[in-house]
């Protein structure tokens, strides 16, 4: 675990919420200089804790307006077959995680779609890809929240 100041903390608040600041903005704000922040941001980067820069994209504007969630059961809880699964779900764009749960379900699938027509085409290559004892899926009526930005 790595130990963070209120200025590593302002860094990471600010480039979570904004990737592209350039580093006299981020600076700035953080109150440091460029060099100053250049290294602090390095050092972040060396250290792991920004594993990487995105671009965050507008679903409706792409035509990917449904977020599913697909609830999986399985007869099989052995290393081959979650190997299989998560190749799977690594390999099909439209899922954006997937997750080993406790409890009633044994894994979770988030997915963003077209439509209900393509959630069908999604889940006809999942199950034709992996032996699955159940599968059922939920659709996101109203998006309440959605962020990426975790608590600092």
């Amino acid at each position: 675990m790595v130990t963070f100041d209120e200025i590593d903390r302002r860094i990471l608040k600010l480039l979570q919420r904004d990737a592209s600041l350039s580093l006299e903005a981020l600076g700035e704000a953080a109150g440091l200089s460029r060099n100053g922040c250049w290294r602090r941001v390095k050092a972040l980067e060396d250290a792991g804790v920004i594993k990487g820069r995105v671009t965050l994209l507008d679903p409706e504007m792409l035509n990917l307006s449904l977020t599913v969630f697909i609830q999986i059961r399985t007869k099989s809880h052995d290393a081959n077959w979650l190997k299989h699964f998560a190749r799977a779900t690594r390999e099909m764009p439209e899922i954006l995680g997937a997750y080993r749960m406790t409890g009633d379900l044994d894994y979770l699938i988030r997915a963003r779609v077209q439509d209900v027509k393509d959630y069908d085409a999604l889940y006809q290559r999942l199950i034709s890809r992996v032996d699955m004892s159940d599968v059922s899926a939920s659709f996101v009526m109203e998006e309440l929240k959605e962020t990426t930005e975790l608590p600092l």
